[in-house]
């Protein structure tokens, strides 16, 4: 018997961003988010398929918004983290979240520039959003949009994300 809470599995709800002006249109299939969404229903996570919203801080923050509204635990964004002037989802991200968790995002930059030097480019953030009277606690993740990153990315989001939550849902540690 494990000595420490785990979150309920009920409450284990995750929700995958795809952020790409292409995608988006219909340009591009969707390439990072379906690895994200496998990788979270694997750990057991509940999670519907990838939601696709074009670039920019506004339609971040508001997919991020209406994931969290829907009840979302982890909210995990690919694409948008990069230098162009479109890249804005760590922007986006930045209105949703009440404090920031470094340490993730920093292991997260680390492991992708591990595997290919440009992972140094990446500006994500992780952070968490506190429970309020209408909605529990949750842990948003920006992940770079290349699916090699969100495969280096996800192990790591899963190896902490389940104790984050049951955290912010008052859990001891």
């Amino acid at each position: 018997m494990s000595h420490h809470h785990e979150t309920p599995r009920e409450s284990l709800t995750a929700t995958v961003i795809t952020v790409s002006d292409r995608t988006a249109a219909g340009e591009r299939s969707d390439g990072s988010g379906p690895i994200a969404v496998a990788a979270l229903t694997a750990a057991g996570w509940t999670c519907a398929a990838a939601t696709v919203v074009p670039d920019g801080a506004d339609s971040v923050e508001a997919a991020v918004r209406e994931a969290l509204a829907e009840g979302a635990r982890l909210v995990v964004t690919t694409g948008g983290t990069g230098v162009s002037p479109r890249d804005q989802t760590p922007e986006g991200t930045r209105g949703v979240i009440d404090r920031e968790v470094p340490g993730i995002a920093e292991e997260l930059r680390r492991a992708d520039a591990a595997v290919k030097l440009t992972g140094m480019l990446a500006r994500g953030l992780v952070g968490v959003v506190d429970p309020t009277h209408d909605r529990p606690g949750a842990l948003i993740v920006n992940l770079p949009g290349s699916p090699n990153a969100v495969e280096t990315g996800m192990p790591i989001i899963l190896s902490v994300a389940a104790h984050i939550v049951a955290q912010l849902a008052g859990s001891d540690h």
